[in-house]
């Protein structure tokens, strides 16, 4: 099995080994496609711990994280959920976008975030104590906060926190390189267009282009695709729908990557 591969940008690998030795949670907050998940599932590895992993939204239920009783041909039965697998068994459990979750849903994290380390589970009545290897792990992106949707004082103030960005463009150049085989020039390229649209202001454009979109980039070029299609492709097209952001986007690129005749 193959190790995921994680590039560290501070001091959050070491910050991550000292919270999992003293039982303490973490709270990882960083734009889309920066590398959250990714950095938790390198740690999974580098610790020997199961990841279980869950992208909340706003149909999650308690019961979802918690477990449910099922029906078969022998009756009703129990069936632990992946927060209750991870409390149980040991492991870290990763609740991906918390805030897209209903507050009702996150009260149950509560008691495994502070001293206590217990899960509750009223269906059945058990109070589970926390594996010594359990682990709560929790992501969201500042940028989609609204009064509406934010996390509460009271939950945030139970864990660690750790603050992601987009990586540094020597760093970013190397994650691309490894992860997409491109050679180094078009991947600074990459880079640079990336820079560029992030400073943009002004514009539609609700989210930054991603690590990850770049590397998808990177990825067509490999194949083969025409770079400057595989940037409208992975990049241009990704980030809006409004015909004059595109209409700069596109300008951008094609000042990196010589337009394809055929397209």
């Amino acid at each position: 099995m193959s190790k995921t591969y994680y590039l560290p940008q501070g001091n959050e690998v070491e910050l991550f080994k000292a919270a999992a030795g003293m039982n303490l949670p973490i709270l990882i907050k960083g734009p889309t496609g920066c590398g959250k998940t990714r950095f938790v599932e390198a740690m999974g590895e580098e610790l020997g711990r199961d990841v279980y992993t869950v992208v909340c939204h706003d149909d999650l239920s308690a019961a979802d994280l918690v477990g449910r009783h099922l029906i078969d041909e022998n009756g009703t039965y129990w069936q632990d959920g992946p927060l209750t697998k991870a409390v149980r068994n040991g492991g870290i459990c990763y609740l991906d976008e918390i805030i897209e979750a209903r507050k009702d849903t996150t009260v149950v994290l509560h008691s495994l975030a502070d001293y206590r380390r217990v899960l509750p589970i009223d269906r059945t009545g058990e109070v589970i104590t926390a594996h010594p290897d359990f682990m709560l792990v929790v992501s969201y992106n500042p940028g989609y906060q609204n009064v509406l949707k934010g996390m509460k004082p009271s939950t945030k103030q139970r864990f660690i926190s750790l603050s992601f960005d987009y990586p540094k463009a020597a760093i970013e150049k190397e994650i691309i390189i490894k992860e997409s085989g491109v050679e180094s020039t078009t991947a600074q390229k990459l880079v640079d267009i990336a820079g560029e649209i992030r400073r943009l202001s002004d514009s539609d454009i609700q989210e930054a282009v991603s690590t990850r979109l770049l590397i998808y980039a990177g990825k067509l070029i490999t194949k083969g695709f025409d770079p400057y299609q595989a940037c409208m492709h992975s990049i241009v097209e990704s980030l809006s729908d409004e015909e004059d952001v595109l209409d700069v986007l596109e300008k951008l690129i094609s000042l990196h990557f010589t337009k394809s005749l055929h397209v």
